[in-house]
């Protein structure tokens, strides 16, 4: 999957950084994660764990190209929501 980063124009760096979230973090949870939907205005919503343990939520945009999304962040999940996500994978059959 070919991954495009949000820049943040005062760093010149991908703006996930500010979230102390690197990029294998974001492709370890955009393959396999435990929750993708639809987010506002065309983006999508992936949470998912990466293999270090962190659960994370990443906002990104299906690119027109195949197999391709443009990020625009990613952070860790708090505690409410970390815990939400458990609730509702243990109500799924």
């Amino acid at each position: 999957m070919q991954l495009r980063f949000y820049i943040d124009t005062e760093s010149e760096l991908p703006h996930l950084y500010k979230h102390h979230i690197n990029e294998t973090e974001v492709e370890e949870v955009l393959k396999k994660p435990l929750e993708d939907r639809l987010g506002i205005d065309g983006s999508r919503v992936a949470l998912g764990q990466t293999k270090a343990g962190r659960y994370l939520r990443v906002i990104y945009v299906p690119d027109p190209e195949p197999d391709s999304v443009f990020i625009i962040t990613a952070y860790e999940l708090g505690p409410k929501a970390k815990k939400a996500l458990r609730s509702r994978r243990r109500r799924k059959p």
